[in-house]
């Protein structure tokens, strides 16, 4: 056989999304996307090759333009996994898998609980949960596994009450939510939604049925929608859905993954010790840095020009926001953490009219969460090595599994 001389190979696409191999760090493979272009083309699962944008301005750009779809029923979505594919095929979730004029319907039903007068008037609520869940901690003595008994409590006493979900059902909520995003089969993922359906369904229909409503969100849109039919059963069971699955996993995520690497770079920890001033700087650094909900999907529904490409219409796109909050044209020194440098416009909360509705409370959570640890354990540090800190695989949102720690 005779070499062939002259002829380039095409590299192969890079397999999107992968594991990281340190749970505050991209996977190491993303590494040559944050060198090359703005967008480029990502194989998928099952073999598909799209679009996948890393560039900031890129991003931003795309992010904002509604030719891009959000709508998972759409032929040709593109889809994390085979678990995601089976649960988003036959329905799209509510809110961020919308598009407009449904889904500013439904934004403006909740943006009065979500607005930043709202959360502010929740911060001494989330104060007391912290607190309580520390003094138990301290009571019972290390060691401790935080996520257990601190990060998943905190955002889910808060999701709870702010949804007027009954806390005590949490423990077969969680699991249904584990196994719906992080289950081992497509089937495992559909039983487990159709289980929070039903769970949630029962609860609205509780809730009708009242003649005092209650003081939750839920309890409100069951008053002023669901009984003046402007909204369905389904809808709202769709919404409620999204909001505790959201409303919890995202948020303890960032509580668990936030303190482990605040634990990991002890200068920029001991920054935060001597001025508390930093504390609202230090969660949007971590956000960035993070990028714990990596892999925002869209379909093109026209050809679009963006960075020197066309997308074409039909074609899917991701954005990967853990190379995104990571350009260098945009941040300098950017796998370093800086409560300094004005990381404000990071994407860790999406942009666009899908930009993340629960923002202000994820703020305000994490603040009171991550100060309050850090100042009422001054000694907290892992009770294991680093390495054996298992954490989530890179086609769900991102967070530890559990933190063993010490004091």
């Amino acid at each position: 056989m005779t070499e062939l001389t002259g002829i380039t190979r095409a590299a192969a696409p890079v397999a999107f999304p992968q594991d990281r191999g340190c749970p505050y760090e991209p996977p190491a493979a993303y590494a040559a996307l944050r060198d090359g272009p703005a967008l480029s083309r990502v194989a998928l699962y099952d073999g598909r090759e799209v679009w996948l944008v890393t560039g900031h301005g890129a991003a931003r750009a795309l992010l904002a333009d509604q030719r891009l779809s959000s709508d998972r029923c759409r032929p040709g979505f593109p889809q994390l996994s085979a678990r995601l594919a089976a649960i988003q095929s036959d329905r799209s979730p509510a809110l961020f898998g919308t598009d407009d004029p449904e889904h500013q319907v439904q934004r403006r039903m909740m943006i009065p609980s979500f607005s930043l007068r709202s959360v502010n008037a929740q911060r001494p609520r989330i104060q007391r949960t912290v607190d309580t869940l520390l003094e138990a901690m301290i009571a019972q003595g290390p060691p401790a596994e935080l996520v257990s008994a601190f990060a998943l409590p905190v955002s889910l006493t808060m999701i709870c009450g702010l949804l007027g979900v009954p806390y005590a059902d949490h423990a077969f909520f969680t699991a249904q939510c584990h196994r719906m995003l992080s289950g081992p089969t497509g089937a495992d993922a559909r039983d487990a939604r159709g289980r929070l359906d039903e769970y949630l369904g029962d609860l609205i229909d509780r809730k009708e049925r009242q003649s005092a409503p209650g003081e939750g969100l839920l309890d409100d849109l069951v008053r002023d929608q669901l009984r003046a039919g402007t909204l369905e059963r389904a809808e709202l069971v769709s919404l409620a859905l999204l909001m505790l699955v959201a409303g919890h996993e995202t948020t303890a995520g960032m509580i668990s993954l936030g303190t482990l690497t605040l634990l990991a770079h002890p200068e920029r920890l001991a920054e935060l010790r001597a001025d508390a001033a930093l504390w609202p700087a230090a969660v949007e650094e971590l956000m960035r840095m993070l990028s714990i909900s990596d892999g925002l999907a869209r379909l093109a529904l026209e050809d679009i020009e963006v960075a020197g490409v066309t997308i074409r219409a039909g074609e899917g796109v991701l954005f990967a926001l853990s190379v995104i909050n990571r350009d260098a044209s945009v941040y300098d020194a950017p796998d370093a953490p800086d409560w300094h440098r004005p990381a404000r416009h990071h994407l860790g909360f999406g942009f666009g009219i899908h930009q993340c509705l629960g923002q202000n409370l994820a703020r305000a959570e994490l603040e009171i969460a991550l100060s309050s640890l850090f100042a009422r354990l001054p000694a907290l540090r892992p009770a294991v090595p680093v390495q054996e800190i298992p954490f989530k695989p890179g086609d769900t949102t991102q967070g530890l599994l559990e933190l063993p720690v010490t004091w």
